[in-house]
């Protein structure tokens, strides 16, 4: 499993992430007694979210062991690359239209709970903030919940979403530690970028089940389990 694409994926979507969870960022309850403390309020943050992200990797990594152990994680990976490229379509096809307020009716409550913690300036109330958060839509999640998905174990797919925390860690921490000095303007402008990277990743999804053989791009995928099980129990006369 390379971790280098959920890294990528992490570093360029925080621009993203600093659109859409900015203002999150930029009203933490961080302690401000000395620059340390107000830091280690910071990566509390930031470690809450990978932590939420791992636990969901290994959920999703557990799925796709199902996939690999069936044998059809190659069309899983075209499938989702598919989507992945598709998707970036739906605001044209439905001509801006939302269609997550679904989702959002589903979550209001959960919102609700999780504004509570914003009122206490502990280094607890930054963590579970983090861990909280973790818990909220987000389309870049998402994305990187679908490279957990086609790999293949469960560790992973814990692998592979922390990659992917990692890489959102530089840029949401520095939003929450030096506040506006990032414009909205520039948040703006750098998510502008979001779709193009949404189709690079899809398309690498996508080449990745072709099983063309190509070193980091499309490498071999290891055979099912199923496969070799049947010919470990295949006689040696036979061969």
């Amino acid at each position: 499993m390379d971790f280098w694409q959920p890294l990528i994926i992490g570093l360029l979507g925080s621009f993203h992430c600093m659109g859409m969870c900015g203002p999150i960022a930029l009203s933490l309850p961080l302690k401000e007694n000395s620059l340390n403390t107000k830091v280690l309020s910071g990566v509390l943050y930031n470690l809450g979210r990978v932590t939420t992200y791992i636990i969901l990797g290994l959920v999703f990594g557990m799925l796709g062991f199902g996939i690999h152990i069936w044998g059809i994680q190659q069309w899983v990976s075209i499938g989702v690359g598919t989507l992945m490229i598709l998707s970036v379509g739906f605001p044209i096809l439905f001509h801006g239209r939302k269609i997550t307020g679904g989702l959002d009716h589903l979550f209001s409550g959960f919102k609700k709970y999780f504004g509570r913690f914003f009122g206490f300036r502990t280094y607890l109330s930054t963590l579970v903030i983090g861990l909280l958060n973790g818990l909220l839509p987000c389309g870049l999640v998402y994305i990187a919940l679908a490279g957990a998905l086609v790999s293949t174990s469960p560790l992973n797919g814990a692998l592979y979403m922390m990659a992917f925390g990692l890489g959102t860690i530089p840029a949401l921490l520095a939003l929450s530690l030096l506040g506006n000095v990032v414009t909205m303007t520039f948040r703006r402008n750098a998510q502008k970028l979001i779709p193009f990277l949404i189709i690079m990743i899809g398309v690498l999804f996508v080449l990745r089940g072709m099983n063309l053989g190509i070193p980091y791009i499309s490498p071999k995928m290891e055979q099912s389990s199923k496969h070799n099980t049947e010919q470990l129990q295949k006689p040696k006369c036979c061969h």
